[in-house]
């Protein structure tokens, strides 16, 4: 066994226990008392291990299949409830030296116009995002040392954080922005962000280097390791993900816990946010170069990370359809974006010259997304108090496993979702949600939480703000 705090990305990512574990799936994939085992397993909450996860998404008994999606919904329902947490990417800069061919942005695509935002224009994205109601931003930029050193990224994120309109405020700057050194993750922190996120793209060590051609980001281990290093300093809460389509679906799905399994083990606490982007039609971007899987298996993954990992946010992106999404929220699917640009400058200019880092598939305004979720019963949460408060890392999850967050999460959403229908909603989703509101206070489990979230309803309807748990 190596040695978990010093391991090395091919240690914990190791290929020949990847292919064993697809190879252990494919051969039980029908064998039901297995697979009745792994699911009496799953059923107590805790979690599975890569392998037995890798058995239920090869599982071809219908029958079964059916009670995973009904146990990823009940186990989304035990740990979540009924929010939906809401955020936007704010993309600072295109400029990049990377190679990668999945992304428009790398370095030798002559198509696209170029830009990175001076801090007024960065005042002036916020301001836009603030007047639609977003409270959490998700920083996006290039991999550029010159142009998109980390001084922008610390500069941006101080700007953004001290830009108050009207009852506007971000509350939360969650960052995802190239690996790094243990210094500039340590800088990170004492900024005040939320979480660390950067996507794998691929597991495939091979695929990896082939995709990524030259720049900083073809170094596989360095790229892989970059968790590692953002808890070493200080970081605590990370969000992993793939690009599912880059390489075999299973392989990724595998590898991913893998990584979440290394982290639990070496910092005692696994990702904070697991994101299931699919590759999409960009600027000199050909899909049919990639494996792209269809709706019915990207359910079954997005089911099956929720039972592998009960206690981990799972982030579904504008990529995906208005009906992708609603399919995935009810089977583990956490937190999503909405009324997203992936343009540099798109929420301020609208539609600009400056090429989409992929195509969206949901291009509603955040008003509809708020109205939609609500007619689905779903509670939108513009919530940031864990963060606020410090419950991020070993402290959220003990709660979380405990059984405990809903009672800071459900009162903390609906007084954030009070604040949303008194500053922005429409009339319709006013209307709704200040119905909803009255329903599901209710449904707080402890009766003083209960009474204390009365009373800071009642004081934020009076014109008061930021009352959390």
């Amino acid at each position: 066994m190596y040695d978990v705090k010093s391991a090395k990305a091919e240690e914990f990512i190791c290929h020949e226990e990847v292919l064993s574990s697809l190879a252990y799936a494919e051969a039980n994939k029908q064998n039901l008392e297995l697979i009745d085992q792994i699911l009496a397993k799953a059923r107590l909450g805790k979690g599975l291990t890569h392998r037995e996860a890798a058995v239920l998404l090869d599982c071809e008994i219908e029958e079964k299949n059916q009670e995973i999606y009904a146990l990823a919904e009940q186990l989304k329902k035990d740990i979540y409830g009924n929010r939906i947490v809401m955020f936007a990417p704010l993309y600072l800069s295109n400029y990049c030296i990377n190679g990668c061919v999945y992304c428009p942005y790398h370095s030798k695509n002559k198509n696209i116009v170029r830009k990175k935002l001076s801090q007024e224009e960065i005042r002036r994205e916020v301001i836009a995002l603030q007047d639609m109601g977003h409270k959490r931003l998700a920083l996006e930029a290039g991999e550029h040392p010159i142009l998109n050193s980390i001084d922008y990224i610390l500069e941006s994120i101080k700007t953004i954080y001290g830009i108050k309109h009207k009852n506007g405020a971000i509350r939360r700057v969650n960052v995802n922005i190239a690996a790094t050194t243990v210094e500039e993750y340590r800088q990170l922190k004492e900024a005040g962000i939320g979480t660390y996120i950067l996507f794998q793209e691929t597991y495939h060590k091979a695929s990896y280097e082939a995709l990524h051609p030259y720049g900083p980001k073809s170094d596989y281990a360095y790229h892989t390791e970059a968790m590692d290093r953002a808890m070493q300093g200080g970081i605590d809460d990370v969000g992993l993900g793939v690009l599912f389509g880059l390489e075999r679906y299973r392989y990724e799905f595998s590898a991913l816990l893998m990584h979440g399994e290394h982290l639990e083990a070496a910092f005692g606490v696994g990702p904070h946010t697991i994101s299931v982007p699919r590759i999409k039609p960009a600027d000199n971007v050909n899909l049919d170069d990639f494996d792209c899987i269809d709706d019915d298996i990207f359910a079954k993954i997005v089911a099956c990370i929720r039972i592998a990992v009960p206690y981990t946010g799972m982030i579904i992106s504008t990529r995906e359809s208005q009906q992708c999404r609603e399919r995935v929220l009810h089977l583990g699917v956490s937190q999503i974006s909405g009324a997203s640009r992936t343009t540099v400058g798109g929420y301020a200019e609208g539609e600009t010259e400056h090429t989409e880092q992929f195509d969206l598939s949901d291009t509603r305004t955040l008003d509809e997304i708020v109205l939609w979720l609500m007619q689905m019963g779903y509670i939108p949460s513009f919530c940031t108090a864990c963060y606020l408060a410090g419950r991020t890392g070993d402290r959220f999850m003990a709660l979380s496993k405990a059984g405990q967050i809903q009672n800071c999460c459900h009162p903390n959403a609906l007084m954030t979702l009070k604040e949303y229908l008194m500053d922005y909603a429409s009339p319709p989703t006013k209307a709704l949600g200040e119905e909803m509101i009255r329903n599901e206070i209710n449904n707080v489990p402890n009766e003083k939480i209960r009474d204390i979230a009365m009373r800071n309803l009642a004081a934020i309807e009076a014109g008061k703000r930021h009352f959390r748990f």
